[in-house]
């Protein structure tokens, strides 16, 4: 496996556990609206947990992107 290919799995990795993280985020807030709100359905709880996982999952893929980028740049100046 090349180096390339090890970043891609990395990332990909990365991103899986943010958009489970986000998934979660994204239930707790669709279940609070469903609570609160009486006439909310489940597609609405649904859109809110999707797009918590989708948020989740960039957010943790970027950092990670920025994360490589510092470490590659205090590794070249060594």
């Amino acid at each position: 496996m090349t180096e390339a290919d090890k970043e891609k799995v990395e990332a990909a990795a990365v991103a899986s556990v943010g958009a489970g993280v986000g998934g979660a985020g994204g239930a707790t807030v669709g279940v609070l609206e469903l609570a609160a709100q009486g006439a909310a359905t489940g597609l609405a709880a649904g859109i809110v947990i999707g797009a918590g996982a989708v948020a989740g999952g960039l957010a943790f893929f970027f950092g990670y992107k920025v994360y490589r980028h510092f470490r590659k740049a205090g590794s070249a100046q060594k």
